[in-house]
């Protein structure tokens, strides 16, 4: 009989009202683990026990939040192997992909509690003789957590980590698509010593999510996910006055010019639009391509997707694993009709593939022909579709690379310092890579785009204190 993995509130194990089955995408037969379902009753008690242990935890030792931190650190990398095995499992990416997010998570945990003991203040002169004035930075309260299934420790760990290195408390609502993952890191951050509803765990539907953006008790909201789901938590956090951060994708451009080195920007393509299924909100899904080098790109990056071998996510030969869901493989197949539709030319991929075990499986797809008006260029596909548009000069790629309403990430493939120094200033977005895949960032510094793609701070690094801390100024008379 399998387990039944349940919601961690107050410090307590507790079984929801529901239960849901969870699905290994490359094998539809294999039952992961059985989840439970929170409602919102069970909410409004993780978002209570947050709120009763914030004046403890706000006001303990840094240097024992510092230890908590690095603790759940030590043990993820611990437990490496096993982590990244049960999240390739339950997400599809293949097994190095898999273990490369759970060290992410780990070195993640680790930064920040060093973090911990970085939260500092700045001490100004008074205009006013006999006056010293000094600024504190301190924690705000709850804070609402809600993750997506594509990074399903690496994003929970860049939200929690700080959130519980400045003294805030956290309610984490993770996909309902990779509840296992969550659980497990839940297990090490209990196991860790963190005390009574300094974290919780609530696992269901999308509902939960409202429970938390819409309660008045929920100091910040970080959220990760689609534009159209982000501009409900958004309206819904601020009616009261909660803060707000939102990362909502890319359609990410990747120019590529005719100076290049052609091995590198075929590379750096196929890494960026078709490693972890395509399924990064900084994947390269929109290919730029000047028409000096256009064809001799478009027939070397077709060889090199057409030679990926698909597969069981946990199979050793495996490069790329499947779609997460049925919806992701729907959307995909959806995607590369309508652009052929649209005038299109399919170069390889885009067909559903039957493999030893029934998943959500389907050959990586190249789009070459499309205008940058097509949908297939302003729309996040979410799979492992790439399409190029062919432009005359640099000055054509730079306008077509801030088309759109998205300005996530942008990469330049290009041996001109000009070129390259020019699309870094120019470019409208809010990561820029150059010579290197538009996906693939640091865990230290910060991420975020501009336009649609993000609002609010910026994630991760030195500048989450932005967001989990806010600036007192302190008056005094001596």
């Amino acid at each position: 009989m399998t387990d039944l993995h349940r919601n961690f509130i107050a410090g307590e194990w507790l079984a929801g009202s529901d239960v849901s089955k969870n699905i290994n995408p490359s094998d539809l037969s294999d039952v992961i683990g059985e989840y439970t379902r929170a409602d919102r009753a069970q909410a409004d008690t993780a978002i209570a026990a947050a709120r009763a242990a914030f004046p403890g935890w706000s006001m303990s030792s840094v240097q024992d939040r510092a230890n908590m931190l690095d603790a759940v650190g030590n043990a993820i990398l611990a437990r490496k192997d096993e982590l990244g095995r049960l999240l390739s499992r339950e997400e599809g990416k293949t097994l190095p992909e898999g273990k490369g997010e759970v060290m992410r998570a780990a070195r993640i945990f680790k930064f920040f509690s060093g973090e911990a003991l970085r939260r500092h203040g700045v001490t100004v002169d008074s205009t006013r003789p006999g006056i010293a004035v000094e600024t504190y930075r301190e924690p705000l309260g709850v804070f609402g957590l809600i993750t997506p299934w594509n990074f399903p420790i690496a994003i929970p760990a860049w939200k929690s980590a700080p959130a519980l290195a400045f003294g805030n408390t956290v309610v984490m609502k993770p996909a309902s698509l990779t509840p296992a993952t969550a659980h497990a890191l839940t297990e090490i951050i209990h196991e860790a010593g963190f005390p009574k509803g300094v974290f919780n765990l609530i696992l269901g539907s999308g509902s939960m999510g409202g429970a938390l953006t819409e309660h008045p008790d929920v100091a910040g909201i970080s959220f990760t996910g689609g534009q159209s789901t982000g501009a409900q938590v958004a309206k819904a956090a601020m009616s009261h006055n909660a803060r707000v951060q939102l990362e909502m994708g890319g359609k990410n451009p990747l120019v590529v010019l005719d100076d290049c080195d052609l091995d590198r920007a075929v590379q750096c393509a196929l890494d960026g639009g078709f490693f972890a299924t395509g399924q990064r909100c900084t994947a390269s899904s929109r290919i730029i391509v000047t028409q000096g080098i256009h064809d001799r790109f478009i027939d070397a990056l077709a060889a090199r997707v057409k030679s990926l071998k698909v597969g069981d996510a946990l199979a050793a030969d495996s490069q790329m694993g499947p779609l997460a869901s049925q919806a992701q493989l729907d959307t995909t197949l959806s995607y590369v009709d309508l652009a052929v539709k649209q005038g299109g030319r399919k170069v390889v991929g885009g067909e559903v593939l039957k493999l030893a075990t029934p998943g959500y499986y389907v050959a990586p797809a190249l789009i070459a022909d499309t205008k940058q008006d097509m949908r297939i260029n302003m729309e996040e596909v979410f799979g492992p579709v790439a399409s190029t548009v062919r432009v005359k000069d640099y000055d054509e790629a730079l306008a077509t690379a801030n088309a759109g309403e998205f300005g996530l990430s942008a990469g330049i493939m290009t041996n001109s310092l000009k070129f390259a120094r020019h699309f870094v200033r120019n470019v409208r977005a809010g990561m820029v890579m150059t010579n290197l895949p538009t996906a693939g960032v640091d865990y230290h510094v910060p991420f975020g785009g501009t336009r649609k793609s993000s609002f609010g701070p910026r994630e991760q690094g030195f500048a989450a204190v932005e967001f989990y801390t806010q600036v007192k100024t302190s008056y005094t008379w001596a």
